[in-house]
């Protein structure tokens, strides 16, 4: 006869069963119509506050419909807690974010008495003021008047003449940077005034006493930010001596770097800040609305708003290639031939977007390796990254039993550009090979401290579950050099940092899905250790969560967090890596998932766990907790039914 605990373990795999199929039917359902996923990519005020700002900025008609929509959105946001706006969803109180979203509401019209607004200029005076705010919102303010040019920080527009050996140049910048710094560049030569027609400012957020830039880079250097400081004092007192016809060079060099760039409706760089910023440099230099450039690129905005009935905002990109590649997963895992069919054609969508003609800005570096990456958005040709590729291509490896030979290709060049990427240190950057150049982050005007590129343990993981994946011995030279980099990376906790999703969760099962697809066993330290973690940090109610404020530099440990859908999963995900499925751990973490999932077979969250900037910008991806609770619980599933605990994928 059966036991109570061996009873209760059929039913929770009975359970983890009818909440996958569950699941699987209400992913099917949001599929688009020619394969592919789309969910909403939410940041923080900042994005939406700096659209209104751009419809000002340029005088374009008041479109009071969709502007009373993003001030409803924005209010909503404003935090009861601090009367500010916090950079994630319960975060604290932020004074660039703050400023930003109540000019774009000042501008909207809310009037700055209004009991919203008073809490929020309270708040900003209380923090010092808008003099504390940093770069990019100094540069803002400074468009449109309402602040100095005085207190940004010089970045000469002849940078992007400057040889490649030079120790401050772009291609030692990351891609985002680059894509957004360029623009800048020219609206910092020609200092540009907002048509503004209301004549708004914010004189009222000024406190009159002069603040210093801060910085939020983990690696800042004292006399590396003295020198770049002295040097930033030099170019202020030469900038009036340029040479006309060098500056003129520059900048059309600056227009030449843009245009190349453009990437059509998708926008520069695919992102917001560097679209909207080639939409103000064309604007100043005098390109008409309807100058294909400036046409295409203000179009490109455009595409980023999320307009329902009572609210809209501005997403800072999108991501359909992320969300597609990571559902076919939990779709292949979910199992049975109509979640695969919704799987292929979800590869089949995604096949035509590899890129295989245009080498992009990482062939500086690696010139002799051939293109074959995935972008994050819909086209962005200049800039695939390496964690969406190997996501793809493990995807496709994995369906290749359905599908024939039609994925073979793809997966080929996608292997063969992330290895030619792979970095001198063994990891993998997202956009680049050895983005290293640490110095850089001192610069006055790299205050957010996210300048570079550089391999990251959460990329570098997924690097090595497609190589594992692909057959790919651990012994090679390159697997070795990437094993070590891993190992290396480890925290003393056992853990993982997580650069592009919340935190240490995230970075845990991607090294843990690492190390075990390459065949390092569930003994081995590395991965004992980070099992371990994962354990010792479950919350009581089974589930697990982390909150953004891990990036913090003074971060000193592990501080529990309500659990998440998607952070639960991760762990899941994790621990079943590493061996542990028959754990007690995983048992609660499955009971928690089966307990919170809704009636439409999904599951909702709130909390932000996807990364962009640590300490500076984070990402609410909406599609997180409908695959990866998915993912986790056929997981779960087929692994209890299974003759092995071995995870057969990458990840």
């Amino acid at each position: 006869m059966l036991n109570t605990a061996v009873l209760e373990r059929v039913d929770l795999i009975d359970t983890a069963d009818k909440a996958a199929a569950r699941a699987a039917d209400a992913l099917s359902a949001l599929q688009r119509e020619d394969g592919h996923w789309l969910f909403e990519l939410e940041a923080d005020a900042t994005i939406p506050a700096e659209y209104i700002l751009l419809r000002h900025y340029l005088a374009e008609p008041v479109d009071t419909e969709l502007e009373g929509k993003i001030a409803r959105y924005l209010r909503r946001i404003q935090s009861d807690a601090h009367g500010g706006w916090p950079l994630y969803h319960g975060g604290d109180f932020d004074v660039s974010a703050t400023i930003k979203a109540y000019y774009a509401l000042k501008m909207i019209g809310d009037a700055p008495d209004a009991p919203h607004m008073a809490r929020a200029r309270a708040a900003v005076l209380a923090a010092g003021g808008a003099e504390t705010c940093n770069v990019f919102t100094r540069i803002q303010l400074a468009l449109f008047g309402a602040g100095s040019w005085d207190v940004v920080p010089t970045m000469p527009a002849e940078l992007i003449l400057l040889p490649r050996w030079f120790p401050v140049h772009l291609s030692k910048m990351s891609y985002w940077a680059r894509t957004v710094i360029v623009p800048l560049l020219v609206l910092a030569a020609k200092r540009p005034l907002a048509r503004n027609p209301k004549g708004i400012l914010v004189d009222e957020l000024y406190t009159g006493r002069p603040a210093a830039l801060g910085t939020q880079a983990a690696d800042a250097k004292r006399v590396w930010r003295a020198a770049f400081g002295a040097l930033d004092v030099v170019l202020k007192r030469a900038e009036p001596l340029w040479p006309e016809r060098l500056r003129a060079r520059a900048v059309q060099a600056c227009v030449d770097f843009v245009v190349t760039r453009l990437n059509g409706e998708d926008g520069l760089g695919a992102i917001y800040p560097a679209m909207a910023n080639s939409v103000m440099m064309f604007d100043c230099l005098g390109y008409p609305p309807d100058h294909p450039h400036r046409a295409i690129a203000r179009a490109s905005v455009e595409k980023l708003l999320v307009v329902g009935e009572e609210e809209a905002y501005c997403q800072p990109c999108l991501s359909p290639v992320w969300d597609t590649a990571l559902a076919a997963h939990a779709m292949l895992e979910a199992g049975g031939p109509v979640n695969e069919a919704r799987a292929l054609a979800a590869l089949d969508w995604l096949r035509p977007l590899q890129e295989l003609e245009v080498r992009g800005d990482w062939a500086d570096v690696k010139p002799d390796v051939r293109p074959g990456g995935w972008a994050f958005q819909y086209a962005n040709a200049h800039y695939p990254d390496l964690d969406d590729t190997a996501v793809v291509v493990m995807a496709m490896a994995r369906a290749r039993g359905h599908a024939g030979g039609r994925f073979d290709e793809s997966v080929a060049r996608g292997a063969e550009w992330t290895v030619g990427l792979q970095s001198r240190d063994g990891g993998w950057g997202a956009f680049d090979a050895d983005n290293s150049y640490h110095y850089l982050n001192n610069i006055p005007f790299a205050d957010h401290g996210a300048l570079l590129d550089p391999p990251t343990a959460d990329v570098s993981a997924r690097c090595v579950s497609m190589l594992a994946q692909l057959g790919e011995p651990a012994d090679s030279a390159r697997m070795r050099a990437a094993i070590a980099y891993l190992t290396n990376e480890q925290e003393t906790d056992g853990s993982w940092f997580g650069r592009w999703g919340v935190n240490y969760i995230y970075g845990t099962w991607s090294a843990l899905c690492a190390l075990a697809a390459a065949d390092l066993g569930p003994d081995h330290p590395a991965i004992r250790k980070g099992a371990d973690w994962l354990r010792a940090i479950q919350n009581p109610d089974g589930g697990w969560g982390e909150d953004c404020r891990s990036y913090a530099l003074d971060y000193a440990g592990y501080t529990s967090a309500p659990s998440t859908a998607s952070q639960t999963a991760w762990a899941l995900l994790g621990l079943m890596a590493a061996g542990a499925v028959d754990d007690p751990a995983v048992e609660r973490g499955v009971a928690w998932l089966a307990r919170h999932q809704q009636a439409d077979g999904l599951w909702e969250q709130d909390v932000y766990t996807g990364g962009g900037f640590p300490r500076v910008f984070y990402l609410r991806y909406h599609g997180y907790p409908k695959y990866f609770p998915l993912w986790a619980m056929a997981r779960y599933r087929n692994l209890k039914r299974s003759n092995t605990r071995r995870v057969a994928w990458g990840m």
